[in-house]
């Protein structure tokens, strides 16, 4: 099979873009069967996904059954391979022909964004997120853990109450959005003293485990072997890190990069305003949902967005 390739598109000549790829959470059963049904270079990737892992994620993401989607080992591939097919589908059709200035994933969309800047092949990349989903999946059964959306408080109230209850910041989305985790007995009392100190509301989250938290550990040791011998190359265009929220160009810290963000919070908001700072006033999300274009929303209401889900949307049918 033909290797997936993003083609090299000209520097934009205006507005300057950013190109965004989702984490867990947006999965659902049917996303990309429009896709790969109306645009063969989505389906191209469908199937070097199929090929690259093995088994049928292409049939996993558009027929499910909806609890193996879920499972984390699934779901960080399927994310990868609609959120690329969508690029490509995009590429294809006409509707992105500028390169953008920068790119970003969050999680595990990162691994999305090093493929579409070209640091590591989609074959490669696919292979190592399902590898991640798997031990991260371990990690979350031998240790059991939680999460919980705090709202109204900034990290900087919110980090040291984490650090007294032994929970900690797992990623702060926007201005006073930010999400915990730890053992629920931790994640709990944090919660309780995060509202005594004046947190609007305290959101559960139904998640796997703690992500982004010390109680990824064993994740983030399994993938340094792994990710230690990728064959990472320097990204043809920076992408923002989720660990230090500044723009990776060297290929040689990519490895690193990938293992501590397991552990580490994922700083999107400090990301987002990153790019911003850099110029972008305009952010494209490829995948499913909508969370990270309503980010840039809730962070700079003049910055423009679009997704591109479908094959509509890659034809152009999402500008906004």
């Amino acid at each position: 099979m033909t290797p997936i390739t993003i083609p090299d598109l000209p520097p934009a000549d205006g507005i300057a873009a950013a190109w965004l790829f989702p984490g867990q959470g947006a999965q659902h059963v049917g996303m990309g069967q429009d896709l790969a049904e109306e645009v063969p270079a989505a389906r191209a990737v469908f199937d070097a996904a199929d090929e690259a892992l093995g088994f049928s994620l292409s049939t996993l993401c558009f027929e499910g059954p909806e609890d193996e989607l879920l499972r984390t080992v699934n779901t960080q591939p399927a994310l990868v391979a609609h959120g690329i097919a969508a690029l490509a589908a995009a590429i294809d059709q006409g509707s992105i022909s500028e390169a953008p200035a920068l790119l970003a994933g969050h999680s595990l969309g990162e691994y999305a964004a090093l493929i579409a800047a070209g640091a590591i092949s989609f074959e490669d990349g696919i292979r190592l997120v399902r590898e991640r989903g798997r031990l991260m999946q371990e990690a979350c059964d031998a240790q059991a853990g939680t999460m919980a959306a705090i709202l109204g408080l900034d990290r900087d109230t919110l980090e040291p109450i984490c650090a007294d209850h032994g929970a900690a910041v797992c990623n702060e989305n926007a201005a006073g959005n930010i999400s915990i985790g730890g053992t629920a007995q931790a994640v709990e009392a944090a919660s309780a003293a995060a509202t005594e100190a004046g947190a609007s509301r305290v959101v559960p989250l139904k998640v796997a485990g703690a992500f982004h938290t010390p109680l990824m550990a064993s994740a983030a040791e399994g993938m340094a072997a792994v990710l230690d011998a990728a064959p990472f190359t320097d990204p043809a265009t920076p992408v923002v890190s989720n660990v230090t929220a500044q723009p990776l160009t060297a290929g040689d810290a990519l490895a690193a990069e990938l293992r501590d963000q397991i552990t580490s919070p994922v700083l999107w908001l400090d990301s987002l305003r990153t790019m911003l700072d850099a110029g972008v006033s305009s952010f494209v999300e490829f995948g499913p949902g909508r969370v990270l274009t309503g980010t840039v929303g809730r962070t700079d209401r003049s910055a423009a967005v679009r997704n591109v889900a479908t094959a509509s949307d890659a034809r152009g049918g999402d500008e906004e």
